[in-house]
C-alpha cells in the first residue's frame, strides 16, 4: 500500500501541461485575431463547442455536489457548537466575497466597450418567449416535470430543487440513506472524471473563443481582460488583507500579516499546484501547532475547504458581471441580488476540481441569463491566470476562519500562537514533508471523503 501511494505521489502532474497548453492557445488565437481577423471570426463555433461541453455537464455537476454538501452539513452540525458556528461563518463570508466582487466588478466595468453582440453572430440558441416573467411563473418554472428531468432538460434552478429535496430527504433517512449518498459519491467521481477529460479540450476552445473575440474587436478585448485580471487580483488582495485582516485583528488581536508569513511554505506549495488541495495536510498540522486544538482544526478545515471558498465567491461574481456587459447585455441590480443567491447555494462543495467552478458559473448564467453563456467561452482563455489567486484566497480564508473559530469556542491557546507567529516555537517540518497522513481522528487526505464532502 505503501508502495502504490508513494508511486502516486511521484506521478507528474499532467494537468501543467494542460495549462500550459491553454497559454499557448490563448497566444495563438490573440496573433491570428490580430493577423486575420475574418477568418478569425469563422472560429467562433469552436469556442462555442467548447461552452456547450460544458453546459452538458452543469446540472450533474450541481446535482452532486449539492446532495453531498447537504451530507456534509449534517455531519458537522452533529458535532455542536464548533460545526454550527463554522457553518454561519462560511456562509456569512462566501456572501461577503460574492458581494465585493459585485462591486468591483459594476466600479471597473470590465467588460464595457467589447460589443461582443454587435461583434459576433449569436451562437443560434433559442431564448424562451416572455423574458418579462412574473413572479409565480418564475417560482412555477422552478419545479420540474418530473424528478428527473431537471437532470435532463439543463434548467439549472430545477435541478438546484431536486438537489435540496433529494440532500435533505437523504438526511433525513439517517444511516438508511448512506448507500444511496455512497451512490452519489461514485456518480460525482464519474461526473468529475468526465469534466478532467473535458478541460484537456481547454486549448482549443481557448483558441477559438480568444481568435474570434480579439477578430472582431481587435486590441479592445486584450485591454478588457487585462482589467479583469487585475481588479480580481485586487479584489482578492483587499478581502484577504482589509475584511480578513481587519476580522482578524478585532476578533482575535493576531496580525493577518505574522499569520499569512506562518502559511509561507504552503502559499509557495499552492502557486505551484495552482489548487488549496495541496496544502490541506500541511494547514491541519500548522493550525494545530499554532494553538488552535484537534477537535475544531478537524471539522472546520474540511468542512471549510468545501463551504468556505472566498476567492472562489469573488471570481464566479466578477466574471458574471463581465461576461454580460461585454455582451452589452448588463444585469440589473435585482438579477445580480438573484445571481448571488445562486451562487451562495451552487459554489458549496466543488473544491479543488478542475472545471468545476467554470460549471457553476456557467450554471449561473444559464439560471438567470441564458443568453449569456457563451461568454464563457471568453474566460477560458484567461481562467488559468486567475486560479492561483483563487486558491491563496481561499486557503488564507480556511486559515483565518480556523483561528477564528477557536478563539470564539476558547480552543485557542493565544500564548502559543504569538510564540509561534514570533518565530519562538518554530514548526518541525520533518513531521510533514511527504507525510500525508495527519494525527488520529483527522482527516488526511486531500482527496478523500472526508475532507471535500464531510
Amino acid at each position: 500500500m505503501t508502495t502504490t501511494l508513494g508511486a502516486a505521489a511521484r506521478r507528474p502532474d499532467r494537468t501543467h501541461r494542460l495549462y500550459l497548453a491553454v497559454l499557448l492557445a490563448v497566444v495563438a488565437g490573440i496573433v491570428v485575431g490580430l493577423a486575420a481577423p475574418d477568418f478569425a471570426k469563422e472560429l467562433k463555433p469552436v469556442g462555442t463547442g467548447f461552452v456547450n461541453l460544458i453546459k452538458m455537464m452543469i446540472s450533474p455537476v450541481i446535482f452532486c455536489t449539492i446532495v453531498l454538501g447537504i451530507g456534509s452539513v449534517s455531519k458537522a452540525a452533529k458535532v455542536g457548537r464548533v460545526g454550527g458556528l463554522a457553518l454561519g461563518y462560511f456562509l456569512l463570508m462566501s456572501t461577503v466575497a460574492l458581494g465585493l466582487g459585485l462591486v468591483v466588478g459594476n466600479l471597473i466595468e470590465p467588460g464595457s466597450g467589447l460589443h461582443l453582440t454587435q461583434a459576433l453572430a449569436k451562437s443560434g440558441h433559442a431564448q424562451a418567449a416572455g423574458g418579462s416573467q412574473g413572479t409565480a411563473d418564475f417560482l412555477l418554472g422552478t419545479i420540474p416535470t418530473s424528478m428527473f428531468s431537471a437532470l435532463t432538460e439543463g434548467k439549472v434552478l430545477q435541478t438546484l430543487l431536486v438537489a435540496l429535496l433529494a440532500g435533505f430527504a437523504l438526511q433525513a433517512m439517517g444511516p438508511a440513506g448512506q448507500p444511496v449518498l455512497r451512490g452519489v459519491e461514485h456518480l460525482q467521481k464519474l461526473v468529475f472524471r468526465i469534466m478532467s477529460m473535458i478541460m484537456w479540450v481547454a486549448p482549443v476552445g481557448a483558441f477559438g473563443a480568444m481568435a474570434a473575440v480579439v477578430g472582431a474587436t481587435g486590441t479592445a478585448a486584450l485591454k478588457s481582460l487585462a482589467v479583469i485580471m487585475v481588479g480580481f487580483y485586487l479584489a482578492c488582495a483587499l478581502f484577504v488583507v482589509v475584511v480578513l485582516g481587519l476580522l482578524l485583528r478585532l476578533v482575535a488581536g493576531v496580525n493577518i500579516f505574522a499569520l499569512l508569513r506562518y502559511l509561507g511554505r504552503e502559499f509557495l506549495l499552492i502557486l505551484s499546484t495552482s489548487s488549496s488541495e495541496s496544502a490541506l495536510p500541511r494547514l491541519i498540522a500548522k493550525m494545530e501547532h499554532l494553538g488552535v486544538s484537534r477537535p475544531v482544526v478537524g471539522i472546520t478545515v474540511p468542512t471549510g475547504y468545501s463551504f468556505n471558498l472566498d476567492g472562489t465567491a469573488i471570481y464566479l461574481t466578477m466574471a458574471s458581471i463581465f461576461v454580460s456587459q461585454a455582451m452589452d447585455k448588463p444585469m440589473s441590480l435585482g438579477q445580480q441580488l438573484s445571481l448571488l443567491l445562486f451562487m451562495i447555494i451552487a459554489s458549496k462543495g466543488a473544491a479543488g476540481v478542475t472545471g468545476a467552478g467554470l460549471a457553476t458559473l456557467a450554471g449561473g448564467l444559464q439560471s438567470h441569463r441564458p443568453e449569456l453563456v457563451d461568454g464563457v467561452g471568453l474566460i477560458v482563455g484567461i481562467d488559468r491566470f486567475m486560479s492561483e489567486a483563487r486558491a491563496l484566497t481561499n486557503f488564507a480564508g480556511n486559515a483565518v476562519a480556523t483561528v477564528l473559530i477557536g478563539h470564539w469556542t476558547k480552543e485557542l491557546d493565544h500564548e502559543r500562537l504569538h510564540r509561534v507567529l514570533a518565530g519562538q516555537a518554530p514548526f518541525d517540518e520533518t513531521t510533514m514533508v511527504d507525510t500525508p497522513a495527519a494525527p488520529a481522528g483527522i482527516p488526511a487526505q486531500p482527496g478523500s471523503t472526508e475532507t471535500v464532502t464531510a
